[in-house]
């Protein structure tokens, strides 16, 4: 579905609609309260009438102070109730909204959340969310109230007398022109102000992502001009929409409680004239004032529906995102054997892949392997299903991918990437996610097949240590050990391993590899490697060169009929040389 294809009404609807009982009672108790609040100008009048009158009952005075005192309390009662009810339901809401976007972006091609970074997604899941609150929380309620006791109240001023009612509605039109002009450019400037703040979002997450490197160089929250560019360009966006909006919002506050400008020479006239009560005369004096209480709290709330097109707009331009297609019904599939028939893929309007064809039996093993930039992680995504090939099929068992449910296929592959991510939990924690269920023994056998157990019984607190923000508490080995045990533990018949021995070092990699090679018996498994001599033994080697399968067989057979990947294998052992030499150097210095 088109993002713009439905309205601001319509996606609010959907979003409070789960919660609409507990949206009426709030609206009935504000209404109630602003009800509540109106009586006592009604008593003040009848005392000033009976002032007149000559009425000495202090009786009479005390019973009308009473129901003043005791409707006001009532007033803020149930203004308390239904601030209690509306927003019970808002944060609901808002739990439920959350909810629904950090499923979606599951649900999204990977092209997506590479093209999105990560601080606007933030920025929508935290900021923008949050936004929503004034809108459902206070703006359905509360201004509804007021507006429906507003009307009621000018009914009955128009029942007393129409000219008065008039009168009291001058500063009306004027308040409104004044907000009219306020909201003229409004949504423009705070969809700006929107902006700005989202890119700042962005460069801070940059910033704090990229610190070592800033600090290495040099650089400083000020000197950093992408910073700080983005800071000055979000307080300049926030003074522009404020400078634009002030003076007609104090205008406007001014103008409408002006009544008495309009109410007192117009009645005066009218009484002079013997056409208008005494008392007439007075209780629209007080009405008047009174009923403007709620007109200003109905205009008070147009900043907020002023702001909600955007800050909806922001929300559902992530929920409008199409999804992954994807059946809901469990699809049937025979065996764990991968084929992909004539696939292609482009991404940006660059062509990643073109016209792969590629066996990949059950329970083998298969390395890609080729020159950076050749598509190799390209198709262990596109058989992850992180993405959508363009063109051609990609099988698993003999059903496309696009056919078996997205849950029903993230339960038969286990994808570990270079870059893959712990979460700020401790260690267990983090292993056990890839079987949720899996009981403490379970957590540390994987953790010894996978070869990380000793490393894990040397940190502080064993397998209770936190491993951080990202994983940041260890090195880049650990944590990739980490996710191999977690990838172990999940026990899927497909594993993909998509570089994901790149931070470990020789005599760790042989070891991982070892472990793999016991743990993924009769399974499928694909190994993305950078390492030649740790996929010498697979049962198939592809090498992937600009998109395409330039060749493929075992290592011995690739050497002999294969130009490319003879090239890529003396260049591996050339380089093991080399460290070896200077290792072997090094070490002579050192003695």
């Amino acid at each position: 579905m088109n993002q713009d294809s439905r309205g601001t009404v319509s996606w609010l609807w959907e979003f409070a609609s789960p919660h609409k009982g507990g949206y009426i009672a709030s609206l009935i108790f504000a209404t109630l309260g602003v009800a509540c609040g109106m009586v006592p100008y009604f008593c003040v009048a009848q005392i000033v009438l009976a002032l007149l009158r000559g009425e000495t009952a202090t009786g009479f005075y005390g019973l009308y102070c009473a129901a003043a005192a005791g409707f006001w309390v009532l007033r803020y009662l149930f203004h308390g109730i239904s601030t209690t009810l509306s927003h019970k339901s808002t944060f609901a809401v808002i739990s439920e909204v959350r909810l629904k976007l950090t499923k979606k972006l599951t649900r999204l091609p990977m092209g997506y959340l590479l093209d999105t970074p990560s601080g606007r997604l933030k920025n929508i899941l935290v900021e923008r969310v949050d936004s929503i609150e004034p809108t459902l929380a206070h703006v359905v309620p509360e201004m509804g109230g007021n507006i429906l006791v507003s009307a009621a109240t000018m009914a009955y001023l128009f029942a007393l007398d129409w000219r008065m009612a008039l009168a009291a509605l001058v500063p009306l039109p004027l308040g409104i022109i004044c907000y009219m002009g306020m909201m003229g450019s409004y949504e423009k400037r705070f969809a700006n102000y929107v902006d700005k703040n989202k890119r700042l979002n962005d460069i801070a997450v940059e910033y704090i992502g990229g610190i070592e490197v800033i600090k290495a160089f040099n650089q400083s929250a000020s000197s950093y001009e992408k910073f700080t560019t983005a800071a000055r360009e979000a307080a300049a966006s926030a003074i522009d929409w404020m400078r634009s909006t002030l003076p007609f919002f104090s205008t406007a506050m001014s103008v409408f409680p002006a009544v008495l400008v309009s109410v007192l020479p117009i009645g005066t006239m009218l009484y002079m004239s013997g056409s208008l009560p005494v008392d007439t005369f007075l209780v629209s004096i007080i009405l008047s004032l009174g009923v403007m209480g709620p007109l200003i709290t109905t205009m008070s709330y147009t900043d907020d529906i002023g702001k909600v097109h955007t800050i909806v707009s922001e929300v559902t331009s992530v929920l409008a995102q199409p999804d992954l297609k994807r059946p809901a019904a469990l699809a049937k599939v025979d065996g764990y054997d991968i084929s992909l028939e004539n696939v292609s893929f482009a991404y940006h309007e660059k062509t990643v892949l073109n016209g792969i064809n590629l066996k990949i039996p059950a329970g083998s093993v298969t390395a890609l392997v080729g020159p950076s930039g050749g598509g190799k992680s390209t198709i262990a995504k596109l058989i992850a299903s992180l993405w959508d090939a363009g063109s051609g099929s990609i099988s698993i068992g003999g059903t496309n991918v696009q056919d078996i449910p997205l849950s029903q296929l993230n339960s038969m592959v286990a994808y570990v990437a270079q870059d893959n991510y712990l979460f700020d939990e401790s260690i267990r924690e983090n292993i056990r996610m890839g079987m949720p269920s899996a009981s403490d023994e379970e957590v540390e056998q994987a953790a010894r097949q996978s070869g990380c157990h000793d490393f894990i019984m040397q940190l502080e607190g064993g397998y209770e240590t936190c491993a951080g923000g990202a994983g940041g508490h260890l090195s880049g080995g650990e944590r990739q050990r980490i996710t191999i045990a977690r990838a172990m533990l999940k026990d899927a018949p497909i594993i993909i391993l998509d570089e994901a021995t790149a931070y470990t070092d020789p005599e760790n990699e042989a070891v991982i590899q070892t472990a793999v090679s016991k743990l993924v018996e009769g399974k499928t498994l694909i190994v993305i490697a950078h390492r030649l001599s740790t996929i010498t033994d697979s049962d198939n080697i592809v090498v992937i060169e600009n998109g395409r399968v330039a060749a493929q067989g075992t290592h011995s057979r690739l050497l002999e009929s294969s130009t490319l990947y003879k090239n890529m294998w003396d260049a591996h052992k050339s380089a093991k040389d080399s460290i070896a030499t200077m290792t072997t150097k090094a070490q002579e210095v050192l003695v």
